[in-house]
């Protein structure tokens, strides 16, 4: 801002990489280059043609009132701007010189041909310039026409290396301070000179012209015309602190030049203001209602602090009409945050907005998409937006009615509610088959948290599988551990599960349950299941002696426990041998269902609390096998059981007595001791009394029943509310081989 000039600035602007200096007389409405001088300090013509070349100005202003900066302006002395700079086009910071205008910067003049610290003194009547050097010094150059003419004095005897000017008190006085040392290790010297001397009289009213203020020969700036009172360049005469500078000024009349584009509008090349595309001035009635007025804008709007008058200010002043009665047209709907998705539980803020219509005589109506809506009689009760609670994970269609006797208008928004994703977990096999298809899981909690994406790295790939959906299948084609990590991003939220996968060509596996007492000290988490897994495969193998890199055992998330041990070939003995890698595993297998059906494996899991571990027979899949061979020998199995249920049913249904049949009910201790591998206990056999008066009960009812199909299915009931445990010995059945069948089910205690 130019001191002293209202609405007047300079400033610079950076264009196509080059800085150049523009100058206003109307707060910015209207930008212009700077004229350059047309002759140089030794009167030599300079050619700059604009807007080629130009006058471009440092406009850096000191902030130590102890230095000046690269530009000084001041109130008592309007249109006086001195300020460093260069001619060319562009600004530079090479061949600085200094120049001054007395016109407030229609022209412009050379003063010095390189950089001096200019001070003003008598209200602007005088000017001293002292040279921006780093080396000592001791003249200065004084001045009392406006810088056209400059006079050298002595300030010093001793050249001083100066490091600050200051007028005392100020620049209405002709008393000055010039501070600065002799030598680098001196202190400072103050040296005061007064310039009083140098005059011999005060200014009388001759000594004053008037000065017109004007842009290139335009008098109107701001509105006004402005006429000033300042010192002639010719008298050398002292203004004193007395005097103060005197301004007339007269309006004008308003021309397009008063005025600036007003909101919304920009300014084209050709000058006029026309509509942004973002903007729509139908909108400035949205609020209007029916029978009310509203200023309807011309595009164009008096500049601040502009007072001209008459003219042409009706044709670009806005103009008061009546609120036009519309159909609702331009409705939005966003959230008070302009986000898309929400938290599950937390308010929502929905706004409405309407760009044209009657706002106080439509009615809004905003479906929520959950089941629930408002209606509000008028847009204008909608200020403060519309709070809404989801009470729901999922993505809802949000949709808000505008509606008057003339039409109505819709919008809509798509909102995501979500909630935070605490936990996952990889469900995938510890061990897989090669070359055959295996399903990796991940399980959310809480289930539902919104839209989720799965990221899959599995094995070495380096590119992960992006799915929508939370299982993938996928084959291993090599042998080896393989890992699987899938990341799961919902919301701002990413959490990631690990599992290890064992892939081999053959593999034997079985289920495994324990005495119940185990559950009651189960806290289904996940290093928990890995420490019992370790205790259960040292159990196994300080039981049967199956070597450690054979074995693999996992147990299984949930409750009832449950676990699954794996049985891995020897690859010494089975190297590319499939036929004894099967043999093998066979042999392995029933070396661990031996131990197993005989209650050899148990462990104590802490001081008193001693846990058994089955084989579970009963299982869905009791004997994972991987080769084709062996899925009737399950089959039979299977069969086998039902017949020998069918046997037993027979046998006392009709009280007949065969030799060498044994059976007994097996009761479990349960022991308090520390986790670790324990040898088995010997179970104690209840007496066959027992057994044959539980029996003896089941005959009596089902001679109370009618013989029918649901005998078998009370047969079955009985024996397992019973936990009855059957063991056949010289079977009368052709069967390759004698086999034990446990029936066991889970009794209330």
């Amino acid at each position: 801002m130019v001191a002293g000039i209202k609405g007047m600035f300079l400033a610079n602007k950076r264009t196509d990489n080059q800085v150049k200096t523009y100058i206003t007389y109307n707060r910015g409405r209207d930008w212009r280059l700077l004229q350059a001088p047309s002759k140089d300090l030794r009167g030599n013509s300079i050619h700059c043609v604009l807007p080629y070349c130009s006058l471009h100005l440092h406009l850096h202003v000191s902030a130590n009132p102890y230095t000046s900066g690269n530009i000084a302006s001041r109130d008592s002395a309007p249109g006086i701007i001195v300020a460093s700079g260069s001619i060319g086009a562009e600004l530079t910071t090479s061949n600085v010189s200094v120049f001054i205008t007395s016109d407030a910067g229609n022209t412009w003049r050379q003063i010095f041909d390189e950089e001096y610290a200019v001070l003003y003194l008598d209200q602007g009547g005088a000017l001293v310039a002292i040279r921006h050097t780093p080396l000592p010094i001791r003249h200065l150059w004084l001045s009392f026409d406006e810088g056209r003419q400059w006079n050298k004095y002595s300030f010093t005897n001793t050249p001083l290396f100066v490091d600050g000017v200051l007028g005392e008190p100020g620049e209405e006085t002709l008393i000055m301070t010039i501070f600065g040392h002799v030598s680098h290790r001196s202190e400072w010297q103050l040296v005061k000179i007064d310039f009083r001397s140098i005059f011999n009289r005060r200014c009388i009213e001759a000594d004053y012209q008037t000065w017109h203020l004007h842009n290139q020969g335009e008098p109107c700036l701001m509105g006004v015309k402005r006429i000033y009172r300042k010192l002639k360049p010719t008298s050398r005469c002292v203004m004193g602190k007395t005097y103060s500078v005197t301004m007339t000024s007269a309006p004008c009349d308003c021309t397009e030049a008063d005025f600036e584009c007003d909101y919304g509008f920009e300014r084209r090349t050709d000058g006029k203001c026309t509509p942004a595309f973002w903007f729509h001035p139908s909108s400035m009635s949205r609020s209007c209602t029916t029978g009310m007025t509203f200023l309807n804008s011309t595009g164009y709007r008096k500049v601040v602090s502009n007072n001209c008058t008459a003219g042409v200010s009706a044709e670009y002043t806005a103009r008061r009409q009546q609120c036009p009665i519309q159909a609702p047209k331009g409705l939005h709907l966003v959230t008070s945050e302009g986000s898309l998705t929400a938290v599950l539980g937390t308010n929502v803020t929905f706004l409405v907005f309407l760009e044209e219509g009657d706002g106080a005589r439509t009615s809004i109506t905003l479906d929520f998409g959950d089941g629930h809506a408002l209606t509000y009689s008028n847009v204008s009760s909608l200020e403060d937006g519309i709070k809404h609670i989801y009470k729901a994970v999922g993505i809802y269609r949000v949709t808000a009615t505008g509606e008057n006797s003339l039409g109505s208008e819709t919008a809509m928004l798509y909102l995501h509610v979500t909630c935070q994703l605490e936990y996952i977990h990889l469900s995938a096999p510890f061990v897989a088959v090669r070359n055959k298809e295996v399903n990796l899981t991940a399980v959310l909690w809480p289930s539902q948290v919104g839209t989720v994406t799965y990221i899959w790295w599995i094995g070495n790939n380096t590119e992960p599988v992006i799915t929508l959906e939370g299982s993938v299948a996928y084959t291993f084609s090599r042998e080896g551990i393989n890992t699987v990590t899938v990341q799961v991003s919902a919301g701002n939220t990413i959490l990631q599960d690990r599992k290890t996968i064992a892939v081999h060509e053959y593999f034997r596996s079985h289920l495994l349950a324990f005495s119940s007492n185990l559950d009651e000290h189960n806290p289904d988490i996940a290093e928990w299941r890995l420490d019992v897994s370790r205790v259960i495969k040292n159990s196994l193998i300080q039981a049967t002696g199956v070597r450690e890199d054979q074995l693999l055992v996992t147990v299984l998330p949930g409750l009832p426990t449950a676990a699954e041990f794996f049985l891995l070939p020897d690859k010494q003995i089975t190297e590319g041998k499939p036929e004894k890698s099967s043999a093998h595993l066979d042999q392995l297998s029933e070396l661990l269902l031996s131990a197993l059906n005989q209650n050899l494996v148990q462990f104590t899991l802490r001081p008193g609390v001693q846990v058994t571990v089955y084989a579970a027979h009963l299982s869905a899949a009791p004997l994972v096998d991987t080769s084709e061979n062996h899925s009737g020998s399950a089959m039979l199995m299977l069969l086998s059981v039902v017949v020998v249920g069918l046997a037993v049913f027979v046998i006392y249904k009709f009280k007949r007595k065969i030799p060498g049949l044994n059976v007994y009910a097996q009761m479990q201790n349960e022991k308090e001791q520390e986790m670790s591998p324990a040898n088995p206990t010997v179970a104690t056999p209840s007496s066959q009394r027992d057994l044959v008066h539980s029996l003896e009960i089941l005959d009596t009812e089902l001679n109370s029943r009618p013989i029918g199909k649901h005998q078998f299915q009370y047969f079955l009931s009985f024996i397992s509310h019973h936990r009855v445990h059957v063991l056949f010995r010289d079977c009368t059945v052709r069967f390759v081989m004698c086999f034990s069948v446990k029936w066991s089910s889970q009794q209330d205690n």
